[in-house]
């Protein structure tokens, strides 16, 4: 007769590799990219490119003197060059993106042990310390389709900081992008393409993303009175979309269980209204993912399932 035999997971194994999901995540951000150059121009393409190769300069850089094994070829440093540079607006001097691009890798991502031990989104951290380093230069938003050259634009507000209703753009122009912001987050629809991607590829859950977009949406309403308009409003602006698909579904700083994944999404989204409606900022995506990364590890810890065949004793006083 056989036995049975139990033993500790992981029970399902993949054949992806850390290189595919990145090529994968790198692919769901082109629409994103082509619109961010059709509307800001060419140097929205030249910050892409600025960010890209700083961070993945950095990571060769990094463990090439500290002589660990290379891990540049597993595109991770592109992922986060590309996400960081979506989170910036398209006037900002390189060099404070090379900063942010040397905060996220060597800071938040090698010095925590590289790919996989980082304990927040790096792309996330490299976008806050430049908020709060160069408050003025990231709050200096390009107005769409008024790019004239690299040192000349005609600058506006995001739309959350906008102080009367004649300053907001119509539906149609928050879907599509022709509203100021950072590169990434004004094409609601381009970043819509990169999430159904996602899931048919299988790259990510919709959990999170749903759960993270669906808990502003129902404070919105709470919020607001009712006001249909403003969800839709709070939903398509301030890189509620960008950072939900693309940075909340972080496989490291992602809870493991799937309870623990909706606790985590249902938290960044109230801490997201919460600083759009009581903060002395109009946006608060970066600070609720990042403060829902830090808290990851308990929430794993208390929604950690019992394992099977395992009798869990209590410890003695």
């Amino acid at each position: 007769m056989d036995k049975l035999i139990i033993e500790p997971n992981p029970h399902i194994r993949s054949n992806n590799t850390t290189t595919q999901i990145m090529l994968n995540v790198i692919i769901a951000t082109v629409p994103a990219m082509i619109v961010s150059i059709i509307i800001f121009g060419a140097r929205a393409a030249m910050m892409i490119s600025v960010c890209i190769g700083s961070c993945v300069l950095f990571e060769y850089l990094f463990r090439k003197i500290f002589k660990k094994s290379r891990t540049v070829g597993d595109l991770s440093a592109v992922v986060t060059g590309i996400l960081l540079a979506f989170n910036l607006p398209v006037a900002l001097p390189f060099y404070m993106a090379v900063i942010g691009c040397f905060v996220a890798i060597v800071i938040v991502k090698e010095m925590f042990g590289g790919v996989g031990q980082n304990f927040a989104n790096p792309a996330i951290v490299g976008r806050i310390v430049l908020m709060l380093s160069f408050p003025a230069q990231m709050s200096n938003y390009a107005a769409p389709f008024y790019y004239k050259n690299n040192y000349d634009v005609v600058t506006g507000a995001t739309p959350l900081a906008a102080e009367s209703p004649e300053q907001m753009p119509n539906m149609f122009d928050l879907f599509f992008g022709a509203h100021g912001g950072s590169l990434g987050e004004t094409c609601s629809f381009a970043l819509l393409l990169g999430f159904i991607y996602l899931l048919i590829m299988r790259i990510i859950l919709p959990v999170t993303p749903l759960i993270f977009v669906g808990t502003v949406a129902v404070f919105t309403m709470f919020f607001s009175g009712g006001d249909f308009d403003a969800v839709c409003f709070s939903l398509l602006t301030g890189g509620l979309l960008l950072g939900a698909i693309f940075m909340a579904t972080d496989y490291t700083t992602n809870p493991m269980t799937m309870r623990g994944k909706m606790i985590f999404a249902f938290g960044c989204g109230l801490i997201s209204v919460i600083i759009r409606q009581f903060a002395g900022m109009p946006e608060g995506v970066a600070f609720s993912i990042l403060t829902m990364n830090i808290l990851t590890p308990f929430i794993d810890k208390v929604t950690r399932p019992k394992p099977f065949g395992v009798k869990i004793t209590k410890k003695e006083e």
